[in-house]
């Protein structure tokens, strides 16, 4: 098992290596028919919908439940999930990927509904979209109170169909990476049992 583990990161370092220009070829295909007008459009309403959220006055519990269901509507929650699992994606059962998404979800939403609830009081304003490689970046500005402003980005692609968005950073933190390496850690300490970790994640969100 202590192989399988040590295989497991060194396969993730290359594929975080070679591929993560984490915005190039780890995750979206060319997008033929996305435009930047639209991929700025996407994130309009995403954004226009977190600040709903922030300044609706809401408990935190009712606040977590609006996330996840902005985090589903805008995001592409199945590369997302696929990714943060890496390599142990390739092993994982058919029954196992779909439990780990719905379960990713529910703990994404909450992770990063936290951070936008300390948003609370400002606002984020869309600013700009450009493309990169193969997909499309769309800044923007977050406001708070006695805060000097700073950049939460959103990566956007149509690969699943849809127009969404794969991957976020806020602060410059990027969040494909982060969460490959907690989910990684997560399986560590589960000896790589891709069931416990699971558990351990629906217990955490």
């Amino acid at each position: 098992m202590k192989n399988d583990v040590t295989r497991r990161f060194a396969l993730s370092t290359l594929a975080a290596g070679a591929g993560l220009a984490v915005m190039g070829s780890v995750v979206p295909m060319p997008a033929q028919a996305m435009t930047q007008a639209r991929a700025k459009t996407l994130v309009d309403a995403l954004v226009a919908d977190i600040n709903d959220v922030i300044a609706s006055g809401k408990s935190e519990a009712a606040m977590y439940v609006e996330f996840e269901r902005i985090f589903a509507r805008y995001a592409d929650v199945p590369t997302i999930a696929s990714y943060a699992l890496g390599v142990d994606s390739r092993r994982a059962t058919p029954a196992q990927m779909r439990e780990f998404t719905t379960v990713f979800q529910r703990y994404i939403s909450v992770k990063y509904g936290r951070r936008f609830r300390e948003f609370i009081g400002g606002r984020i304003e869309v600013q700009e979209a450009r493309a990169v490689k193969n997909f499309y970046e769309v800044k923007s500005l977050a406001k708070l109170r006695g805060q000097a402003p700073f950049e939460v980005t959103f990566l956007v692609s149509d690969r699943s169909g849809k127009d969404l968005f794969f991957n976020l950073f806020i602060e410059g933190i990027n969040m494909l990476l982060t969460e490959r390496t907690e989910i990684g850690a997560m399986l560590d300490r589960r000896g790589g049992n891709i069931d416990a970790m699971i558990a351990d994640l629906r217990a955490s969100a």
